[in-house]
């Protein structure tokens, strides 16, 4: 008979580990060059976003107060756009007179939107406005021709078809303007109330209590959003309903 050599059992091991190893090394090389395809795929989709997410958040945003309001109205929704990805270099608050006429502060806020575009570089600029300041805002888009400049109009409780609440201040010129049937409301909602490629939104509320009535505050050819309860100052420091004029702009 003849002798069979038998391997030890540690040379066994070892040629077992080489032949596993280079299986290993085999198998493994496609899938590192797919793992390397996807991480390219997931950076250029991070990139995308990111520069989406620059790009919505870069118009400029004017915030155009209500009747008797100012600048300070504005402080909670600024902090709230800031949240959403702006820059304070690029939000601004439009001042007017409330007891002036409506006509010659939607001029001035022509005025303002171009001093914002020249000194942001922007072509068009994003509107929010609240109570009476639906109506300069919606005169200057409409019969100034401001569409072009603006990119997206949020109304706040916006006045746009008047309030009967204005009976208690016809003294001024602005309220006049504001009562519903003025020449100035018939004038600024004749034919299309969203004019020009701008994107319009509105959100009221049947709790507002000072647009009468609250549905006032609707544009035909806008998306309308009708807030479950929500009172006319209340609005203006409301992170939820900012937060959505917020996402609204970036859109």
């Amino acid at each position: 008979m003849g002798t069979t050599r038998r391997r030890s059992p540690r040379r066994l091991l070892g040629v077992l580990a080489a032949t596993a190893t280079a299986f290993t090394l085999f198998a493994a090389a496609p899938t590192a060059g797919a793992a390397d395809t996807t991480g390219t795929a997931t950076a250029t989709t991070r990139s995308a976003d990111t520069a989406a997410r620059t790009l919505s958040t870069s118009t400029p945003v004017v915030f155009v107060h209500g009747y008797t309001g100012n600048a300070s109205n504005w402080v909670t929704a600024m902090s709230v756009f800031r949240a959403s990805g702006w820059s304070s270099s690029n939000l601004f608050a439009y001042e007017y007179n409330s007891y002036g006429n409506n006509i010659t502060n939607a001029q001035g806020l022509a005025t303002y939107v171009n001093t914002v575009k020249a000194r942001t570089g922007a072509s068009k600029v994003a509107i929010v406005n609240h109570s009476m300041g639906g109506l300069v805002s919606q005169y200057y888009l409409k019969v100034l021709g401001g569409n072009t400049s603006v990119s997206h109009l949020a109304s706040i409780a916006g006045a746009n078809h008047g309030t009967t609440y204005a009976g208690a201040c016809l003294i001024y010129t602005t309220c006049q303007q504001m009562y519903p049937g003025s020449s100035f409301i018939s004038q600024i909602s004749a034919g299309d109330e969203t004019p020009g490629d701008t994107k319009y939104a509105t959100w009221y509320s049947a709790c507002d209590g000072i647009i009468i009535p609250y549905t006032s505050t609707r544009l035909d050819g806008a998306t309308n959003n009708n807030v479950v309860c929500q009172t006319h100052i209340g609005y203006l420091t409301d992170t939820v309903v900012l937060g959505q004029i917020a996402r609204f702009v970036a859109s």
